[in-house]
């Protein structure tokens, strides 16, 4: 600390607006390496066994079993029936979307406005964004019937000389959600790159320097090496951030484009956004909270990022209330009769009324305790809370797919729809494929971005006083 009546004094933030530290107990930049490399670099634990292996029996085998099933004899083994034509496919492919758009904004968005609290949390948000989107692009695949005419959905040349529509909006969703993928996975790994390097030159075993070799793409950390990073990595970042809001736009714009009472409004856009980063928000803080006790990060993940992730969550959740509050209020003053049937019987109809009520309770009520500073911090309750929300989002898409569909404009058409054990199966299989991967990427990849990390640490600071000889540490 300077001396009394500096210059550096006068200037210096006061105490309750100076940055608080991103990692507790730091040692030194060399042991923060260790730190966040000996996960990576450790024997594999048996949490990590016992939650893999069931994870992968539902990846390698419940999957494969259902696509090739449903692929072999046709989309009829689903629950899908007239009206209701979209079923558990469109509502998991949403479901997944949404999972997805927590991770970029975080990583993207909080990187463009230099929030450093993000770089210890961040990386992992950004594998869990591919994997979603990997497991959203499968069911569009599948649920069009023939899967081996997928390829006609591409702008390629074909021997019947058939090109896409693109004035369909299902076509939007192939485009937005290939491209989504694409930024993500670059933009995911474009940030592990000096990372790679890093357990490329700690590796001890001749395979695993190789393998770490091969994706660091020689990677040196000159300063050329550097400069062009941080440009790509920029630019990656504000593709990812305008992506989040085309994406999920594109995939209510499906909805609203249609005269069907329940879809048709122009909020569905803005609906599916911030749905969707609800949604995700979620399920950070259930993958968050158990890996940093079990990862040992628990100086890395502090208490005071769940808490800003708490908080983010939390404003989420007065986004979406106020959105459910104009979406009845729009059905309410269109003053159309059947669309003011249809709102109702979301919450008080006889058939899926507990999907609405479902919605509502957990969307808005139970995200209101994190109000709650004492809440935030007990993180059993945090977890319970994220993993409600993940549940509650289900259902709200499940409301608005089925809840519907199921009451046609014709009373003579209506029908129940219940999945079978096949749209069952073929969900549990996308958890597994999602989870399989996740636990792959934390133990053979470093879960956090040790390179940022550093970056932020004090000794980083070009610009830091040094410490006299002999100052407490």
């Amino acid at each position: 600390m300077p001396e009394t009546g500096t210059n550096l004094e006068v200037l210096a933030p006061p105490a309750e607006l100076r940055r608080a530290p991103v990692v507790e107990n730091y040692r030194g930049l060399g042991a923060l390496t260790d730190k966040l490399a000996a996960f990576a670099e450790g024997k594999i634990p048996r949490w990590w066994l016992i939650a893999f292996i069931p994870s992968a029996f539902c990846a390698a085998v419940v999957l494969p079993t259902m696509l090739i099933y449903q692929i072999s004899t046709g989309v009829g083994v689903w629950g899908n029936r007239a009206p209701v034509m979209w079923g558990w496919d469109i509502v998991n492919f949403i479901w997944w979307i949404g999972i997805a758009h927590a991770g970029t904004l975080i990583s993207a968005m909080l990187f463009l406005t230099r929030q450093h609290w993000r770089t210890t949390i961040g990386r992992a948000a950004e594998a869990m964004t591919v994997f979603s989107v990997m497991m959203a692009g499968l069911y569009p695949g599948i649920h069009v019937g023939r899967a081996w005419f997928d390829w006609f959905m591409f702008p390629i040349p074909n021997q019947n000389g058939l090109w896409p529509q693109f004035r369909s909006p299902l076509m939007w969703d192939v485009f937005a959600v290939n491209t989504y993928l694409v930024v993500s996975t670059l933009f995911w790994y474009m940030g592990m790159i000096p990372d790679l390097a890093a357990l490329r030159d700690r590796a001890k075993s001749r395979p695993a320097k190789f393998a770490y070799g091969i994706f660091s793409m020689g990677w040196t950390g000159s300063a050329w090496q550097w400069h062009n990073y941080e440009k790509a990595y920029v630019v990656l970042a504000g593709l990812a951030t305008l992506l989040v809001f085309t994406v999920s736009s594109i995939v209510g714009l499906d909805f609203c484009t249609s005269m069907l009472a329940g879809w048709h409004a122009t909020i569905f856009p803005l609906y599916f956004v911030v749905g969707a980063v609800y949604c995700g928000f979620g399920m950070v803080l259930v993958l968050l909270i158990p890996l940093r006790k079990l990862c040992h990060l628990e100086e890395i993940i502090t208490q005071r990022h769940i808490d800003r992730v708490c908080k983010l969550t939390l404003l989420s959740s007065l986004a979406i209330a106020y959105i459910y509050l104009m979406e009845y209020f729009i059905a309410w003053y269109s003053g159309d009769t059947y669309e003011r049937w249809v709102f109702g019987h979301r919450l008080f109809g006889h058939t899926y009324w507990y999907g609405g009520w479902i919605m509502l309770l957990i969307n808005v009520g139970l995200a209101q305790l994190l109000w709650l500073k004492r809440a935030r911090q007990n993180l059993k309750l945090v977890f319970f809370i994220g993993l409600c929300i993940n549940v509650g989002m289900w259902f709200e898409r499940f409301v608005i797919v089925v809840g519907s569909l199921y009451q046609d404009f014709l009373p003579s058409s209506w029908g129940i729809y219940f999945p079978t054990w096949v749209d069952i199966g073929t969900y549990i299989g996308t958890l597994g494929v999602f989870f399989t991967m996740y636990l792959l990427f934390v133990k053979f990849l470093p879960m956090v971005a040790i390179s940022e990390v550093k970056g932020v640490m004090p000794d980083a600071d070009p610009h830091r006083k040094p410490k006299a000889k002999g100052a407490a540490k």
